[in-house]
């Protein structure tokens, strides 16, 4: 059994848990394979109305756990299968049809902030403290946010927090879009349960289409975005410096 990933059902809602405690939720493979058996699961699910991803301890992901890397990019075709991988989440989290919720607190990184981005709405904790590592260490994003976050808050903004890397806080998020709410930490998962049961009150076929129309018009660009991203973290993952890099953790 994949203990990385927990997903428990609270009548139309689905909580999945990054369940990696003890590495701050870090991304390896168990996780990620596990985040897409757990959404799957609650998009086969017509009794789930709405998805809250949250994560465990400390942190909501902390984003590619830095140790398993080399196991996951020993050759290029093992590195296009670990990005490959990543992408999945996203076309999980934005192809469904269910409204998925974001719970952010904690450390919020890297290729989890990337998914947090991808979810309808984001609810973050007042300590929650987040960044893009990625160029830092000579890689690239993923997520389609190069799309996304353009569109969203605009393409200078998009360049400062992708090439700047620098680590931001919750206000921060609201400020620039980020976030949706920012909540006291005590209050996260009761105001993500609300939501969650308000968009459960709607007609589930008009939330899909509604979701739908939004996604396929503000994102048309989206597929393209992943694919230039996908070849360019295959690239930076083999890459010298990363390696040499991520060999330093």
């Amino acid at each position: 059994m994949n203990e990385t990933v927990l997903s428990t059902l609270e009548g139309p809602i689905a909580w999945i848990t990054l369940n990696r405690p003890e590495r701050l939720n870090a991304m390896n493979r168990p996780l990620v394979d596990g985040l897409i058996a757990a959404l799957s699961a609650a998009e086969a699910n017509d009794a789930v109305r709405a998805v809250i991803l949250k994560g465990a301890g400390r942190a909501f992901c902390s984003g590619d756990d830095l140790k398993d890397l080399d196991a996951q990019t020993a050759s290029e075709a093992e590195t296009q299968d670990w990005v490959e991988a990543i992408q999945a989440v996203t076309r999980h989290i934005m192809r469904s049809r269910k409204i998925v919720i974001a719970a952010v607190h904690g450390w919020c990184v890297g290729g989890a902030l990337e998914w947090a981005i991808n979810c309808d709405f984001r609810l973050f904790a007042e300590n929650t403290r987040w960044f893009f590592p990625e160029v830092g260490y000579g890689l690239f994003v993923t997520g389609g946010v190069t799309a996304l976050l353009t569109k969203q808050v605009g393409p200078q903004v998009t360049k400062e927090l992708l090439i700047l890397g620098e680590r931001h806080d919750a206000q921060k998020a609201l400020e620039t879009g980020i976030a949706w709410k920012v909540v006291p930490d005590h209050t996260l998962h009761d105001a993500a349960r609300q939501l969650a049961l308000a968009i459960a009150s709607r007609p589930a076929g008009a939330v899909a289409d509604v979701k739908r129309a939004i996604n396929d018009g503000f994102h048309s660009s989206l597929e393209d975005a992943m694919a230039q991203e996908t070849a360019a973290t295959v690239r930076g993952f083999l890459s010298p410096a990363a390696q040499a890099k991520a060999k330093g953790f």
